[in-house]
């Protein structure tokens, strides 16, 4: 939803208030793009977003042209043994099942609420069953229904059912109801613990990429906003003071960057048992090496210490600070999308 929210908001504050959107609900093989994606369309023929990097694009625009007319929503397939998928330029060895239909305003402004105020929720959606039930919506929020176009029993089940889902994706309700389940993550955010080279060009890399960015370092000569006016917060603090100001989720990363163990460790000793997504520390094998026996001393375990990823980043031959700084985006990048680090 966040790829298409800025534009859908600006058409219906135009006026333009006929609009479609077009969800990516599964894929297999290499279809490009993953589940959630979306394309929306108005009725000027205005495009946001895109749900198959341009191989089905178009079938998908004249199925949002007939939702417009005829109000009606659809399930699509494309994939390598259906001639239409052909016909449209599927030809990258996957399939990909789209659902097409007509915006509901109040779960988009629903929606639209929970990703501009940072709140995790998820937006519920009928995609197969009975035709009175396709297209319903339920929008939650803190496990409470935030806008909701279902009929009670309807809304408790999927509200039951959705409750578990730990990623966006198809469940499948006792009564043979297929519900899209789109789940609203807040932004990530990176937490790079150092200010030299490294972490000027991860983050203006992770601001790209939608990731909110945090820089600790007490040096300020290194932390000073002339070096860093494009972040979003700046401490020029110690570890300690410095990680008691910051909220740490399941959607933060954390990049040690300043390979000394004076600022380093104790920042290790303070996220090695949050439940962040990502811990990455700069440095080689034998540094690494010496930074786990010091953390063994203070009396971390193994299966504390191997949340780290040391050498940070991967492995791409990375020789300066900008490629380094791409090798530890692409591993974090990795992590946040379940992919396990490489080796």
């Amino acid at each position: 939803m966040k790829e298409i929210l800025n534009d859908v908001s600006d058409w219906i504050s135009n006026g333009r208030d006929k609009i479609t959107v077009a969800t990516v609900l599964r894929t297999w093989g290499s279809a490009p793009r993953r589940p959630g994606a979306k394309m929306a369309m108005d009725d000027d023929g205005h495009i946001s977003g895109s749900v198959s990097g341009g191989c089905v694009e178009g079938a998908v625009i004249e199925a949002a042209r007939d939702a417009l007319e005829t109000g009606e929503s659809r399930l699509l397939h494309f994939g390598v043994a259906d001639e239409t998928a052909w016909s449209v330029g599927l030809a990258c060895g996957g399939s990909i099942d789209i659902f097409v239909e007509n915006l509901d305003p109040s779960s988009f402004e629903a929606a639209r609420s929970l990703i501009l105020e940072e709140r995790p929720g998820s937006i519920c959606t009928v995609v197969r069953g009975p035709d009175e039930l396709l297209g319903q919506k339920l929008v939650v929020d803190n496990g409470a229904a935030a806008a909701s176009n279902m009929a009670p029993d309807l809304e408790e089940r999927v509200m039951n059912a959705s409750s578990e889902a730990k990623q966006t994706g198809m469940i499948t309700l006792d009564t043979g109801t297929a519900v899209f389940v789109d789940l609203i993550r807040p932004s990530p955010t990176l937490v790079a613990v150092g200010g030299g080279e490294i972490a000027l060009a991860l983050t203006k890399m992770a601001r790209l990429l939608g990731y909110n960015t945090v820089v600790i370092d007490p040096r300020r000569v290194f932390a000073s906003e002339d070096r860093f006016p494009h972040v979003d917060q700046l401490i020029q603090k110690w570890p300690r003071s410095a990680f008691a100001g910051i909220e740490l989720t399941p959607d933060t990363a954390v990049a040690l960057l300043t390979h000394d163990p004076k600022i380093d460790d104790p920042s290790l000793g303070l996220v090695l048992d949050q439940d962040v997504f990502y811990i990455g520390a700069l440095g080689s094998r034998k540094t690494h090496a010496k930074r786990l026996k010091r953390l063994a001393k203070k009396g971390f375990t193994s299966k504390e210490t191997d949340r780290i990823c040391a050498p940070i980043g991967l492995d791409i031959g990375a020789s300066n600070p900008q490629e380094i700084a791409v090798a530890i985006m692409a591993e974090i990048v990795s992590a946040r999308n379940g992919r396990g680090i490489a080796e």
